[in-house]
């Protein structure tokens, strides 16, 4: 039974990092826009939901990164991004690490880059609605531990596509509306498929001109994967579809598990000058084969021209189009 709580690393990774500020916004910065985002992310893995959704608290650990992310205004529709986050990872749990690796029995911090992303949206609508596609390309930035608890990611490629989309609530002008979908292509592992879908929703309300408060919900449905099994044995008991511990499935557990879960949380913006400095909370409430967690973001975001901009954005700080685009849009991680 040591084994049963070493099963979800994955989980608490992907958790951590997705979406991002800029990947989940609808709306683009005006062209010639640039912005840098900065943000700080403390995850902390209360246990473990198992294929059955039976929730135990074991095999505990703590992830915590730094993202750094850049977005340009292409056109005015058109914009394009950067990301890359540096990753903390350490053990834990009360009782030795069930993957019995130096690296987790020790409870010590490993740290290292994750993945480079690169996207790309481009919006459809004016400065009250828009529908706007996006596609984005993951990378491991180089070939990282993914074994055991104390690892930064699970050193897989994938491409998303998706779009997003956002209103301001004519009965309630104050009000914002935004929602999207995702669907990532997954590096297969041992010819598993591992793609996945994300989705959200997002209600904000804008408080006073600087301050914008939002709640949101988010899903998570891997297309693919294997189940762990349970302690209660159904649907099977545990290692599941991972097979004995020593085959190859089960070493590769930590990525390849069929991780589906749903998350609330909510958060603050407040802009000063061109700069908006945000914080959220994102909870896990329901899964299988999942960590029930917590994450904790701050961050801010600066908002710079860069080269020509297009007309309705000569001033940048104080220009009305740009903080209709701030204000409906922050961190949602």
């Amino acid at each position: 039974m040591s084994l049963k709580p070493g099963l979800f690393l994955a989980t608490a990774v992907v958790a951590a990092l997705a979406p991002s500020p800029i990947a989940a916004q609808a709306f683009t910065p005006p062209q010639g826009v640039g912005s840098v985002t900065v943000a700080w992310q403390y995850v902390d893995n209360l246990g473990h939901l198992y294929s059955d959704g039976y929730f135990a608290a074991r095999g505990q650990s703590v992830t915590t990164s730094l993202d750094l992310e850049l977005d340009y205004g292409v056109t005015d529709r058109l914009s394009a991004t950067f990301e890359v986050p540096y990753v903390f990872a350490k053990y834990t749990g009360t009782v030795p690490a069930p993957s019995n690796l130096p690296r987790d029995n020790c409870r010590c911090w490993h740290s290292s880059l994750q993945d480079f992303s690169l996207a790309a949206r481009f919006r459809l609508g004016d400065d009250r609605w828009a529908v706007t596609p996006l596609v984005k390309y993951v990378r491991p930035s180089h070939d990282y531990e993914y074994r055991g608890e104390a690892v930064v990611g699970r050193d897989l490629w994938e491409a998303q596509v998706g779009v997003n989309v956002a209103t301001k609530l004519s009965f309630l002008p104050r009000a914002s509306v935004q929602a999207g979908y995702t669907y990532a292509f997954v590096e297969k592992v041992l010819d598993i498929k591992l793609d996945r879908s994300n989705a959200f929703v997002d209600i904000g309300y804008a408080l006073t001109r600087r301050l914008y408060v939002h709640a949101n919900g988010l899903w998570q449905h891997t297309h693919g994967g294997l189940r762990a099994g349970s302690l209660t044995g159904h649907p099977f008991p545990l290692p599941g579809e991972l097979g004995p511990p020593g085959g190859v499935r089960f070493s590769q557990r930590d990525r390849i598990l069929r991780v589906n879960n749903w998350k609330v949380g909510g958060g603050l913006a407040y802009s000063v000058g061109p700069t908006d400095i945000f914080a959220s909370i994102t909870n896990v409430v329901q899964g299988t084969d999942s960590h029930r967690s917590q994450a904790y973001t701050v961050g801010a975001t600066l908002l710079r021209p860069l080269g020509v901009t297009s007309s309705p954005c000569a001033g940048v700080a104080n220009d009305i189009h740009v903080r209709k685009w701030r204000s409906g849009e922050d961190a949602k991680r």
